[in-house]
């Protein structure tokens, strides 16, 4: 699925802790994030730090993926080696 605004990204990360039965305290003790940054997220809120969603996204299970033409050469890289 293609995200074009974290409005969507909160949406779908919303729906995730419903279906899962999770409430904000469990994925926030796990992620190691505050419960009110998950209701940031969950609201769109425009300033969250990508290293706090990313935290989510892993204990949520959930990963992110990059896509352009040039990614093929990146992988192919020295600096994805990093």
């Amino acid at each position: 699925m293609e995200i074009k605004n974290i409005s969507l990204l909160g949406l779908i990360i919303q729906f995730h802790l419903r279906a899962a039965g999770l409430s904000r305290i469990e994925p926030a003790q796990i992620a190691g994030i505050g419960k009110t940054a998950i209701f940031d997220i969950e609201k769109g809120k425009p300033t969250i730090q990508l290293n706090t969603l990313l935290k989510l996204l892993d204990a949520l299970n959930m990963t992110v993926h990059l896509d352009s033409p040039l990614m093929a050469r990146f992988e192919d890289s020295d600096d994805a080696e990093s």
